[in-house]
């Protein structure tokens, strides 16, 4: 069973990428996509296996955004690929069948695309604007993801659907709502309130 929020990580340093990775950890979450752009090959490598240490000791799941290799070499739980990455039959190739790969979708065609290619969850944004992600595409709103699910179940087509996209705490509910899978957050996990935590909290995993 897919976790319901995935955190993907935050900060410009090794150092910020573990603590911001480690807090989201002690608040009792269990998905991390690594995401460090901007590091070099060796900090991120680092960055890597540390953040996999983490993840072990928390029995949560790691997944590693674009390098494919990386996954392989430090043996993660899986990776997470843009439309613009590796193939993700090619990926699928290189890890293990048991391994998790997700793939960014930004329309249903793209959702199919990314299905074809035997993913086993979608990232399906951006829901809005959001200052973490270069080259954005189209922004789908409330509007974009009920008509994307309607159609996923007008085709009988199952698959876990995450939104992600500068979502804030009163657009989960509505979101949740259209019969998406869960969310993927960056900066509302990576330093949050307490009060935060608590309203995410009552909305993710309330009973109705």
């Amino acid at each position: 069973m897919l976790s319901t929020l995935q955190y993907i990580s935050q900060g410009d340093t090794i150092k910020e990428q573990l603590n911001n990775i480690h807090r989201v950890l002690d608040h009792g979450y269990d998905w991390v996509q690594l995401r460090f752009k901007n590091g070099t090959t060796e900090d991120l490598f680092t960055l890597a296996e540390s953040a996999k240490l983490l993840c072990d000791a928390y029995c949560a799941t790691f997944i590693i955004n674009d390098h494919v290799q990386l996954a392989r070499e430090i043996d993660a739980d899986g990776v997470h690929l843009g439309l613009a990455d590796m193939n993700i039959t090619e990926a699928r190739e290189i890890l293990n069948a048991e391994k998790i790969i997700g793939g960014t979708a930004n329309t249903f065609s793209e959702v199919e695309q990314r299905i074809a290619e035997n993913c086993n969850y979608i990232g399906l944004g951006p829901f809005r604007f959001t200052p973490t992600k270069e080259k954005l595409s189209p922004v789908l709103g409330l509007e974009g993801y009920t008509d994307i699910i309607k159609k996923l179940k007008k085709n009988k087509i199952k698959i876990p659907v995450y939104a992600i996209g500068g979502i804030e705490v009163e657009d989960i509910k509505p979101l949740l709502k259209t019969g998406i899978h869960g969310i993927a957050v960056s900066k509302l996990l990576t330093n949050p309130s307490k009060e935060t935590l608590i309203q995410l909290n009552e909305k993710l995993y309330a009973k109705s």
